[in-house]
């Protein structure tokens, strides 16, 4: 059975379309800027949990703020070449300006097979990016939930 992951995607209008991502923290992502940011998400069991409740507590650990309020709205589900699947949810997020973020943080060996754990940020950073800057930073596995924001905005707006 494939991995099944949950994202929350927010997104804000003005000055124009952007959408907010998190840089993966630790070390192999720090000088990276292509293909180096993420929409929220974790993974989780669909036997025991709903997408969306997994999309709102994964941003909250990764972030360590709450997310916006619903309305949320799926996007559908994308399907990575590893064979991980991640669905993704939509809300409009233009109120949200926390203050501060808590990032979560992991462990693993570093430096490599030195015997040695280090503790680093799930995420190091976190930014308002428009929508043709985040086609490049996101991992590729989730480059499709642009095109589904950009149709689910129009629908929503009565645009063809």
């Amino acid at each position: 059975m494939p991995v099944a992951s949950a994202a929350l995607l927010l997104y804000r209008l003005e000055p124009e379309l952007q959408v907010l991502l998190a840089h993966m923290g630790g070390p192999f992502w720090a000088s990276r800027d292509d293909a180096a940011w993420s929409i929220p998400k974790g993974e989780y069991d669909p036997d025991v949990e709903q997408a969306v409740d997994a999309a709102t507590r994964e941003f909250q650990e990764e972030l360590g703020v709450a997310p916006p309020t619903p309305p949320y709205a799926e996007l559908g589900t994308f399907p990575y070449a590893s064979g991980k699947r991640v669905t993704v949810f939509v809300v409009d997020g233009s109120a949200f300006a926390p203050e501060e973020y808590a990032f979560g943080e992991f462990e693993m060996e570093w430096p490599p097979r030195s015997g040695k754990t280090a503790r680093f940020p799930e995420v190091d950073r976190v930014a308002w990016t428009d929508v043709a800057t985040a086609r490049g930073r996101l991992v590729k596995g989730q480059r499709p939930a642009l095109d589904a924001l950009a149709s689910h905005l129009a629908e929503a707006s009565g645009t063809p």
